[in-house]
Order: structure tokens, then sequence, then C-alpha cells
């Protein structure tokens, strides 16, 4: 999982306008989007889906029991984009019957839940299914959506609304299916009534916006086990592939390479554990982590950031190839150049450090692991490669059998931002 996400570049949005059609406004063409939406509050606060309400002019809802005909106009209170929830708010004369947030924690695999909506404008609809999974992450890069999995059908029209467990609780807000055509094919996702109560709190509040902490660091979202053996820390912990310029983690001297293995005296096992600590965290508390760097367990305090504060400076689209040259490959499946002081400018990278890949033999080792042309490789299993010798001699004392980690800055991302551990066992 990549925490660093930044906000104006939505993978989900791709996603969304595939199963929900898109409301983009071209030329005066009004177009109708429908959701559904759970009132939480009997003065009129509902949550939905911020993909409902997103692009929407005006928005207006009707209640189960109102007269035909009979509309609320509401407002939006506030949106979060990395959950896709939305709070919006209507009018009322008198307090509104709530439905009640139950725990979703408390779920398990196989209880029968209920999803209710408007599917395809059917107004109060009622499908039961049970649990199928929980702690799916269905869109790469996304770090707080989490969500449980059920085969009650959703379908376009049931966004926003709840699902329910067998006690008449909302265990969760129905939010995305995952189909090819756009119709229920028994696969739904809900988002965990536990992180909508948090996002609703804090979406109330006078900010009006979700606080997100963050110490500014990236890492692999699968931890390979080969990079765990080669920088030596056994099982467990997340190892840091990028630290961010001026970031708490860097002030706090974590360094590329270090595994962090605890927070707060907390073991962490993976990315996800990791990210939903810091992240439920106010930006400005300290925490102790626990490091392992060459071997050996170390601490350091950190002092949490705001993650949209953090992130909201970097962002360098330089999308540039490197020249031609006739390059010799080598058993990792790769050709690679040094790195000329001009491509250094135009990459943000300092000049003299790492090798450019120019070309990826397809199903060849590199191409497995994910190295792509264009990306600059710093250090492969902890040796820097700053010279077509280096990387030609680090390459030439591989054996078959052996783990390999490539510590790689990817192309389109700043200084430091972008480097990743991309990691394997040699065939």
């Amino acid at each position: 999982g990549n925490p660093d996400q930044p906000d104006d570049q939505n993978p989900f949005d791709d996603f969304f306008d595939k199963f929900f059609g898109g409301q983009q406004g071209n030329g005066p063409i009004r177009q109708h989007s429908l959701g559904s939406g759970v009132i939480v509050d009997p003065k009129g606060y509902i949550v939905t889906n911020r993909h409902v309400v997103e692009k929407a002019d005006r928005i207006r809802v009707k209640l189960l029991d109102d007269p035909p005909g009979v509309l609320h106009d509401a407002k939006v209170i506030g949106s979060d984009q990395e959950t896709d929830l939305a709070v919006i708010k209507i009018d009322s004369d008198k307090p509104l019957p709530v439905a009640k947030l139950g725990n979703s924690e408390g779920m398990q695999v196989g209880d029968w839940v209920l999803a209710v909506g408007s599917p395809f404008g059917l107004s109060e609809t009622v499908t039961a299914g049970i649990v199928s999974a929980k702690g799916r992450n269905i869109v790469p890069n996304r770090q707080f959506q989490s969500f449980i999995q059920t085969d009650a059908a959703i379908n376009p029209g049931n966004s926003g609304g709840p699902l329910v467990n067998m006690a008449g609780e909302v265990i969760g807000i129905n939010t995305a299916i995952l189909t090819d055509t756009n119709a229920y094919a028994g696969v739904g996702f809900a988002m965990p009534s536990n992180t909508v109560v948090s996002v609703y709190n804090q979406l109330i509040a006078p900010d009006h916006r979700v606080a997100r902490g963050s110490i500014g660091i990236m890492f692999s979202a699968q931890e390979n086990p080969a990079i765990s053996r080669v920088y030596g820390v056994g099982s467990g912990g997340v190892t840091v592939s990028a630290v961010t310029a001026g970031s708490p983690a860097e002030q706090a001297g974590i360094k590329v390479g270090d595994t962090i293995v605890s927070v707060d005296g907390k073991p962490v096992k993976n990315g996800d554990e990791l990210v939903s600590d810091i992240a439920s965290r106010k930006p400005g508390s300290k925490v102790p982590l626990g490091f392992v760097r060459n071997g050996k367990k170390q601490e350091a305090t950190v002092t949490v950031a705001d993650r949209a504060k953090l992130f909201a400076a970097r962002l360098g689209d330089d999308d540039e190839g490197a020249e031609e040259a006739a390059p010799k490959e080598s058993k990792l499946g790769l050709t690679v150049r040094a790195v000329t002081s001009d491509m250094a400018d135009r990459l943000d990278i300092p000049a003299g450090k790492g090798v450019i890949v120019q070309d990826v033999k397809p199903s060849s080792f590199a191409d497995d692991v994910g190295v792509t042309r264009g990306d600059v490789i710093l250090e492969i299993n902890k040796q820097p490669v700053n010279s077509e010798e280096d990387f030609d001699r680090v390459a030439a004392a591989l054996k078959s059998g052996q783990d390999v980690v490539f510590l790689v800055r990817q192309r389109g991302t700043g200084r430091q931002d972008g480097t990743i551990f991309l990691a394997g066992t040699l065939p």
C-alpha cells in the first residue's frame, strides 16, 4: 500500500466512471445520478458515498415514508476522497428516525447480511447474502480502503446504502461492485462501519475534513520474504523504501533499508497495520518506533505529521526515456545505462547516482519482479550501482536461487519520494 497517493489523481475515478457513470460536465447536458444513504442523526445528517454527490449541482433526498413527490434539498457537510464517504444534511421539522451503527470488527465471514438501496432506481430494495471476506483491498495503492466483501446483490444505485447485520445494525456502507458488465456478479464491497464512524465524526467537526497522520515513508505493498532476508530481520516488519525529504521520519533519522518492527511498543506485521496505526494518530502527537538497521534493533521517536500537508507539495511529472544505445543484456533481463547529468536534472535525482533501465526483456526475472523501462536502479542487494560497470559487477555475482532486492526510483515522482523495493528469488 502506498500511503502517498496525491489527492488530485484518484484511481477510484476510473473505477467509478466505469460502474456508476462519470458525471463530467461537458456542455449543458443535465445528468441525474442516483444513490442511497443512511440517516445517522435525528437532525438530518446522512452518510452516503462521495461519488454519489461529488459533482452534483443539486442534491435532493427522498425519505422512505415521504408522500410521493416530496423531496428534501440537501447540502454537503464534508467528503473524504480516501474512503469515498460523504456526509450530507437535510432540514426536517421533526426528529428523523436513525439507523444504529454496529461494530464491523465483530462480523465474521459467513455471517448473514442484508444490503438496502435503490439499484437501477428500484427504491427500497433489500437483498440478502453473507460476508464473503473482510479486509479486501480492491484498488491498488488505496490505503484506507479495506472493504467487507459480500455476495448480497449490490448494483449501481445501491451506493451509499447500508449493509445490515441480523440485529438490524449497519455494519457497512455499500460502496462498489466489481464486474465486467456493470451489473451484479456476486461480488460487492462495503466500507466497514468502524471506518464510517471515524470519518463521519471528523467530517461533521468544524474543519469538515479527515486529518490522517503520516510519517513520510514508503514501502512495498507486498512485503516480499526476499526483502526481509536481505535486510536481515527474519519475518514481519515493514522495510522502508523511501523517506520523504523534510518528513517526520527523516527528522527522526529513519533511513531507506530500515525495517520498522513496532509502533508504541506494539509489533507491526505489515504495511497495512503500520499505516492504519499512524493514520489514526493526531498530527503533532509523538510515537516511539522500533526498527532494525543492519541487524541491530534501535528506537526513534517520531512526531506525526498531517498527511495531506506532508504530500501536498510533491509531484513532478517527468516522463523521460533515455536516448538509445546498444548495451548488453544481463542475466536479470535488463539493459541499463549510466545516468548522465542532463538526465539527472530532468529526472530530479542526484547526478552520478543509479543506472537507468533502458530495456526489460519480457518474461525475464526483472520483468517478473516489476522493473520497467525508465526506472532508475539505485542499489541491488544493498550495493550501490552508480555506473554500468557497477551494475555488471553486482549482477555477475548473483547466483540462481539467490534473493535479489532492487532499490528502484520510479518515473514521474520527485527526488527520494518514489523509491521502492522490487524483489524476488533468481530462478
